[in-house]
């Protein structure tokens, strides 16, 4: 795959744009959101991220005629088996709606002892050249913790408030954005293809 320096980001959630953007600092690498393209809203009908993420990429860059970066991550709990998975931001019916997901998970959790809530957030970001391109690049990372009692914290954004990295007694929501950057899913998925894009340029 021929490495591009500007993509569109197949996403219309400004937190993910904004923290993607942070990560991409410095790496030659610009993403335009896909609302400057009017790309219309796909179903996401995958049954992992990496089939949801095709999805999405796909979709951008045949509206916007550029090539397309796109992630689709969630959030895995061991003691629902896996849940919510890819059904992460539907959680609880409504597509994003951060506090009703988080207060569900809560519900669903409530007879779980503290040593069985393990859990961690998965991220599987694409690249792909055009909307044909039928070698997209695939990059995953993974972020193992647990999940808290209650929300805490203001920053970040879906599940953060309840998500306590593994080693740490603050959930990713009271991390500053700097050190969760360095740590979360998605900075390790994008650290990862920023470095296959890089080596491809050489």
């Amino acid at each position: 795959m021929t490495p591009a320096r500007e993509f569109v980001l197949a996403s219309a959630n400004p937190g993910k744009l904004k923290e993607m953007r942070a990560l991409l600092t410095g790496s030659g690498i610009r993403v335009r959101p896909q609302s400057e393209f009017d790309v219309p809203e796909v179903e996401e009908t995958g049954l992992s991220f990496v089939e949801n993420a095709i999805i999405k990429a796909r979709a951008a860059s045949a509206a916007s005629a550029m090539p397309a970066i796109a992630d689709d991550s969630g959030l895995e709990v061991d003691a629902l088996g896996g849940e919510p998975g890819v059904r992460s931001a539907r959680f609880a019916g409504a597509h994003g709606c951060d506090q009703a997901n988080n207060a569900l998970l809560l519900e669903r959790l409530m007879q779980t002892p503290a040593a069985h809530r393990l859990a961690r957030f998965r991220c599987v970001i694409v690249a792909l050249n055009h909307p044909a391109d039928p070698a997209p690049l695939i990059c995953e990372g993974v972020w193992e913790g647990a999940i808290a009692d209650r929300p805490r914290g203001e920053s970040g954004f879906g599940y953060d408030p309840l998500f306590l990295p593994r080693g740490m007694s603050v959930t990713a929501a009271e991390l500053d954005a700097r050190e969760k950057n360095c740590l979360s899913h998605r900075a390790q998925a994008l650290r990862a293809l920023i470095a296959r894009l890089s080596a491809g340029a050489n």
